[in-house]
């Protein structure tokens, strides 16, 4: 468990696993839809405000190293192929000109990109590979093996790996000293070692399942979850943040497009109620934490 003192407990992903796949669903689908700068700027703040309470500094080193590198990058390459746009900053020695909708445009395309990556992080982490069987494991069998295998192997393998490259250190193959040549063939050798372990690990996963009949039919399951009056708050509130953007998106309340001028929904009382929603949708997890941890706190001084 990580220091209660830095960072909140996700209490988050201790809710039911529909709750945690239909908020991830909707902020992810709208993080992608909505383009206007307010709801961007919205999405990002929440994201990096749950990643960063939760990770602590892990996340804000992975923001500076990669991702605000990766916002700036997207607006510095993006007028450089896009040329498009009504207000004309420069001509380059090509010809082509500079516009101030395709340097917004790259800015937008960036924030986008590290929202939804921020996003998915959370994903990750919150989605377990047990969740993913508890709910498709019915319905999808394989399909929902096939994807809760995927999201345990990823970190199975790192660590696998971390202890192979240990033990061939420990024997005098150490891959970061010797000739270039040495080290190549020390990487080899690991690799090879990785793909044959991978490979016993899938088969011996899958005659497990089987001989446990996975996928049979009338096969019960074990499961730890159960739906509770604050998963079926959640779900309410969820659905109508839902169904409350789709009708602003429909009503264009998030408007805005960048070509081949700069055009956008006004904020006003008909449009800041939308954005106030969606913020509330973004903010949730981040909320629901906080309320969490004060309750625990309570108890604590309690004691």
């Amino acid at each position: 468990m990580k220091d209660r003192g830095k960072l909140m407990r996700d209490s988050f992903a201790n809710y039911h696993p529909i709750v945690n796949l239909l908020y991830f669903t909707l902020v992810i689908a709208f993080s992608m839809l909505l383009t206007h700068p307010v709801a961007q700027i919205l999405a990002l703040i929440c994201a990096v405000t749950y990643a960063v309470s939760v990770e602590g500094k892990k996340c804000a080193l992975f923001l500076l190293k990669f991702c605000l590198p990766m916002v700036l990058l997207t607006a510095f390459i993006n007028p450089a192929f896009n040329h498009e746009g009504a207000t004309i900053l420069y001509y380059f020695s090509s010809g082509n000109p500079l516009t101030l909708e395709s340097i917004l445009y790259g800015i937008s395309a960036g924030a986008m990109l590290v929202t939804v990556i921020l996003w998915f992080s959370a994903f990750s982490r919150v989605m377990t590979s047990d969740k993913f069987i508890y709910l498709f494991g019915k319905v999808i069998p394989a399909l929902s093996l096939v994807l809760s295998m995927s999201l345990r192997f990823v970190p199975k393998f790192k660590k696998q790996t971390e202890i192979v490259v240990e033990a061939q250190r420990c024997i005098g193959r150490d891959i970061s000293t010797g000739s270039l040549w040495q080290r190549f063939k020390t990487a080899v050798v690991i690799l090879s070692i990785m793909i044959t372990w991978a490979l016993e690990n899938a088969i011996e996963t899958a005659d497990s399942m089987k001989s446990r009949g996975y996928g049979l039919k009338g096969r019960t399951a074990f499961s730890i979850y159960r739906m509770d009056d604050r998963d079926k708050y959640a779900l309410i509130w969820l659905g109508f943040c839902g169904l409350f953007l789709t009708a602003g998106v429909m009503l264009s309340a998030f408007g805005f497009r960048y070509f081949p001028s700069i055009r956008y929904a006004a904020l006003d009382m008909t449009t800041i109620p939308f954005y106030a929603v969606y913020f509330g949708l973004c903010i949730t997890p981040v909320v629901l934490n906080f309320g969490e941890e004060r309750k625990w706190k309570t108890i604590y001084s309690k004691m």
